[in-house]
């Protein structure tokens, strides 16, 4: 069996296993955004921070990284993400159709946010959002290191992405 997971986030720079083939890839419908508090990775309960999820939006779109898992790693890999991302059952995992820029088109596990999970939080502006990341830390270190790596790791692989970049200017000026 064939598996693929799409990266958006931290799985870009920090997948947890490593990929056969990792090709640039387009998920439609979903844009990738700072709408889950975080209490575990990079927030506490009491000081919660914010990680990326892929929020759904009709007509978006949120390019990243297609990644086939190693068949003989296939259980191994599932279970390792599981435990990674379904830390609060704050994300849904999804099995969507993401288009490869060769124009292929494969199959991925896909994290998703759960707009009904108490940890959702749509609606903050760029700002509110820099003013949390700056502050935040949690079990895997602070929050500004997550947005920093991302938004680095994106425009390593050429893809752009403006909020994060004026994120990490404004997270950047906040902390200095």
């Amino acid at each position: 069996m064939t598996l693929w997971v799409f990266g958006y986030g931290s799985l870009l720079w920090n997948p947890g296993f490593t990929p056969v083939v990792t090709a640039r890839a387009r998920l439609r419908g979903f844009a990738r955004s700072f709408c889950m508090r975080s209490i575990h990775h990079r927030g506490t309960e009491t000081d919660p921070g914010l990680v990326l999820a892929l929020d759904e939006q009709p007509g978006s779109v949120c390019d990243g990284l297609a990644m086939k898992m190693h068949e003989a790693e296939l259980d191994a890999t599932m279970a390792y993400l599981r435990e990674r991302e379904l830390v609060s059952a704050a994300y849904l995992e999804k099995v969507l159709p993401v288009e490869l820029v060769d124009g292929g088109e494969v199959t991925a596990v896909t994290y998703v946010i759960d707009p009904d999970h108490v940890q959702y939080c749509g609606a903050l502006d760029l700002e509110e959002q820099a003013r949390i990341i700056a502050r935040a830390s949690g079990g895997r270190g602070p929050n500004s290191e997550y947005l920093f790596n991302t938004a680095s790791h994106l425009s390593e692989i050429g893809i752009p992405d403006p909020d994060l970049e004026w994120l990490s200017d404004r997270v950047r000026g906040l902390t200095a």
